[in-house]
């Protein structure tokens, strides 16, 4: 009764969202709250969302002054020298940009926090994809392929997970021997890249020779934008974003204290005045609550599934349902659906979860609970993390690009399957994973 409902709980927010019947925000809300009535445990519902919200609250504090302090920093001025000289870099080639956002997004990336690299990446590249009249569809699925194909890195939430679930080093038993299949999965990020550049390219054969790339091109014809730009303040503020880039990287404070500190530091030093201030923050309000309201939407569904007990009926019901004739192909099982299990399991469900009962499993016939792992960071909350409604990730990168939820998901989701495929079959190729 239980993973039923769960089920068809996920199910049902996945078809509202995908097919545009409810918003996400409705839908992450509605859904979960009748199906915890429905199976009698409507008095605890309070407590559930409560520990949900809690969870959640971090990356909420931090998308907010994330928004904020990119907001005034671009109000500022100081992301139009650097743009321009990506501009310089790529042109108006779209296939040199496709290219060059998963390059940028695979760097920025290295710190493995998906949340750091969306907010990062996308304020940065936005004004010349809307410039170029490209997709912002496609600056999304871009970053979230680059994005998720660098959390597979021994440092990462997915990796480190598998390592503790399993008793493995996370490093030398499941990283080291995947990592060719890695970086063919970074190639397969490029070479997709490099076709959605071309289809764009195709599509704005005729536009792109009267395109006037100019990132001040705002500012030009708007006096208001033009007082606050701030051009000698340049270099400081880059100081600002390198300081506050070592800060999340070296993990010194949590990413919602560095960003609170650095918003206010961008607003001291950019507009001291009081009115400024609160100007630029209005200004950026908007975006920031719409986006905020959506995060904890997302963790008070997350924390009703997990209090429940629906996710852990989930993962039962799944090993339960496993034929015996396919134990000794567990890992390839687990390869074939850890990318779309991510629209099912949050990585804490999965890798604390889930695993450790298949590896258990997988060792009655003889496979090592290694291969399972390796399988499994292959694609779960890897490549799936940037389109599963279980992160607030997904929600912060929709929201810095403007595009749909159900959109993304149904634009991204095969390259992001594909890609874990492929790294899927070379690791059963190279005999990375044991089949």
């Amino acid at each position: 009764m239980l993973s039923t409902v769960a089920f068809i709980t996920i199910l049902l927010i996945l078809v509202l969202i995908l097919t545009k019947k409810l918003s996400p925000l409705l839908s992450l809300i509605i859904v979960p709250i009748v199906s915890t009535i429905v199976i009698g445990q409507g008095a605890n519902l309070g407590a559930y969302v409560v520990d949900g919200i809690k969870n959640i609250a971090p990356t909420g504090v931090m998308f907010i002054f994330a928004i904020l302090f990119f907001g005034v920093l671009t109000d500022a001025g100081t992301f139009d020298p650097i743009i321009s000289k990506i501009i310089k870099t790529v042109g108006k080639d779209p296939v040199k940009v496709a290219i060059g956002t998963a390059i940028l997004a695979m760097l920025v990336h290295l710190d493995g926090s998906g949340a750091v690299t969306f907010v990062i990446t996308v304020p940065a590249l936005l004004p010349l994809y809307k410039q170029l009249k490209m997709k912002t569809s496609v600056l999304a699925t871009i970053v979230a392929l680059g994005a998720g194909t660098m959390n597979v890195v021994p440092w990462g939430g997915p990796t480190l997970r598998a390592g503790t679930a399993l008793g493995v080093d996370s490093t030398q038993d499941l990283f080291v021997p995947i990592l060719i299949p890695w970086i063919v999965g970074i190639i397969t990020v490029l070479i997709i890249a490099f076709v959605l550049g071309k289809k764009e390219k195709a599509r704005l054969a005729n536009e792109l020779e009267d395109v006037n790339i100019d990132v001040q091109y705002d500012a030009k014809n708007d006096a208001k934008k033009d007082e606050l730009k701030r051009p000698k303040l340049f270099p400081v503020n880059v100081l600002l974003i390198v300081a506050t880039l070592v800060l999340l990287i070296r993990g010194t404070f949590p990413p919602a204290l560095v960003f609170m500190m650095a918003t206010a530091a961008a607003l001291l030093i950019n507009y001291p005045i009081v009115k400024d201030q609160k100007e630029r923050v209005d200004a950026h309000a908007k975006e920031a609550l719409m986006m905020a309201s959506l995060l904890f939407a997302a963790g008070s569904f997350t924390g009703i599934m997990s209090g429940t007990g629906m996710i852990t009926s989930m993962a039962e019901s799944l090993v339960n349902i496993i034929p015996m004739s396919l134990g000794r192909k567990l890992p390839l099982l687990i390869g074939i659906i850890a990318m779309p299990s991510s629209l099912l399991f949050d990585p804490d469900s999965f890798y604390f979860g889930v695993l450790p009962v298949i590896a258990t499993a997988a060792a009655k016939f003889g496979i090592s609970a290694v291969d399972v792992g390796r399988a499994a960071i292959l694609g779960q909350m890897t490549l799936g993390f940037p389109i599963s409604p279980l992160t607030g990730s997904t929600f912060l990168l929709v929201g810095l690009t403007g595009v749909d939820l159900g959109d993304h998901q149904k634009k991204t989701i095969p390259w992001a399957y594909l890609v874990s495929l492929v790294m899927v079959a070379v690791s059963f190729i190279i005999g990375a994973i044991s089949l």
